[in-house]
């Protein structure tokens, strides 16, 4: 039986992550270990400076106290795996896109990247979300759906890219009947413009919420976010290596 392995940076009690618990139990014996509380734009953060508690909540399901997504993939491969890692590791359902330079942010991401470094292979799945009045309302049918195809496809055919490169997989907050398909994509260019909001406590002191600033991409040839809203699920080839080769003979003679 193939060996899952599923966290996220939304927490354990995630409802997103416990429908792709569900929908891969067919696929593989899983295993979760995920953070006690939410950590999204966590980055890609190890927790160095004090101990960390693995909790059991259930059959094979940890929580991780005050754990980041890429600790909880470097606690389970030494405490729960030893010497043989999982077949595959899968970090989501994200509530929310991870597109772009966002990636660098996200603790989903983070999770797929820290699996890769370790030698293992992985996904990191993520679910636009559509505002209210209330919050936030998806129908995560689609991730579900596609999540099983893309996971199935893996375990049964093969991995399609190489060592420490992992997927990176958006679905669009559409139903299944109107999605166009998959789309393998690059990733987009965000529009970064620093915002946040300035508020003022009953005591009069000032605080600052961040990362509220506008959702924008400049246009990009086959990107990830143009596929999303153009109603397709994108999938990203990505890699740890962020060297710009293209830069290095600029360096050179500059130096």
């Amino acid at each position: 039986m193939k060996e899952i392995l599923i966290t996220n940076d939304d927490g354990y009690e995630s409802e997103a992550m416990h429908a792709l618990i569900e929908v891969l139990r067919p696929l593989g014996h899983i295993t979760v270990v995920a953070p006690a509380s939410e950590k999204s734009s966590c980055g890609h953060g190890l927790t160095i400076t004090k101990p960390l508690k693995l909790i059991s909540v259930g059959d094979d399901f940890y929580k991780l106290d005050d754990g980041s997504p890429a600790d909880c993939v470097y606690l389970a491969f030494h405490a729960l795996y030893g010497d043989k890692l999982p077949d595959l590791v899968v970090s989501g359902i994200n509530r929310g896109a991870n597109l772009g330079e966002d990636t660098t942010y996200s603790g989903t991401v983070a999770a797929a990247m820290e699996a890769v470094l370790r030698g293992a292979k992985a996904i990191a799945i993520s679910q636009f979300y559509s505002k209210t009045a209330d919050g936030y309302s998806c129908d995560l049918t689609l991730a579900k759906k596609c999540s099983f195809d893309i996971v199935k496809r893996v375990l049964c055919d093969g991995y399609p890219i190489g060592e420490r490169q992992f997927l990176n997989v958006n679905v669009p907050n559409i139903s299944v009947e109107s999605c166009k398909g998959y789309r393998v994509t690059r990733s987009s260019s965000r529009i970064f413009k620093g915002d946040a909001q300035r508020h003022t406590n009953p005591r009069g002191e000032e605080y600052f919420w961040l990362g509220l600033h506008p959702f924008e991409f400049n246009p990009t040839d086959n990107g990830d976010y143009e596929a999303v809203i153009d109603g397709y699920i994108s999938i990203t080839p990505m890699l740890c290596d962020l060297t710009a080769y293209s830069a290095i003979e600029a360096v050179k003679n500059w130096l």
